[in-house]
């Protein structure tokens, strides 16, 4: 078996596909996060994200979207000049326009209510022979991305929605020659989505 052809040469990419990609995420923070840095990746190889994650992570407060909610000017400027991060204004403001939708889903049903009803609340199941049969975005990641844009998200367009579905979970688009592909659907189908608080 081999794993999914985009998982190498470099090891922090291995080792991101050994233990992240696919594995099943219902923190809503957690989600907020993905989605974020995806739309960071925008034009740009996910590598490139992920070697800079922990930089990111420093630069926006762990990413905690309460508090990104309240930014402004001032913190748009510092992260223009943070060489740490994608220095994108568009993408910087954003995540700042984000943080406020995050926190209107979040306030009326949970952030990762939302976004797992798109699958019925469980991860779907895909058995691609290889990766190249696995597609780029689907009628479902469009439906996901037009209703995250009319709920004040950007960079979010389908390609977008699907690398982070399929980064999280939602689906499992390991192929079935992929060694991670039975554990993830394994924990997958052994997940339970969060009851109501």
């Amino acid at each position: 078996m081999e794993r999914c052809g985009w998982a190498g040469p470099e090891q922090i990419y291995i080792d991101y596909h050994d233990s992240e990609w696919g594995v099943p995420e219902w923190d809503s923070r957690a989600l907020w996060e993905k989605l974020i840095l995806d739309g960071f990746q925008a034009g740009l190889s996910w590598i490139t994200i992920l070697k800079k994650r922990e930089n990111f992570r420093a630069a926006f407060a762990g990413f905690d979207p309460r508090q990104i909610a309240t930014w402004g000017e001032a913190e748009v400027t510092r992260l223009l000049a943070d060489p740490g991060i994608i220095r994108h204004r568009g993408k910087i403001e954003a995540t700042i326009a984000n943080a406020r939708a995050w926190e209107r889903i979040e306030a009326e049903q949970g952030f990762d209510r939302y976004l797992w009803g798109f699958v019925g609340g469980s991860p779907i199941q895909n058995a691609w022979q290889s990766f190249d049969q696995v597609p780029t975005f689907t009628p479902l990641s469009q439906a996901l991305s037009k209703d995250l844009k009319k709920r004040g998200f950007k960079f979010c367009g389908p390609t977008i929605v699907y690398a982070f579905m399929q980064a999280v979970g939602m689906v499992n688009d390991h192929p079935v020659t992929c060694p991670r592909h039975a554990p993830v659907r394994a924990i997958g189908e052994a997940g339970q989505f969060p009851s109501p608080e």
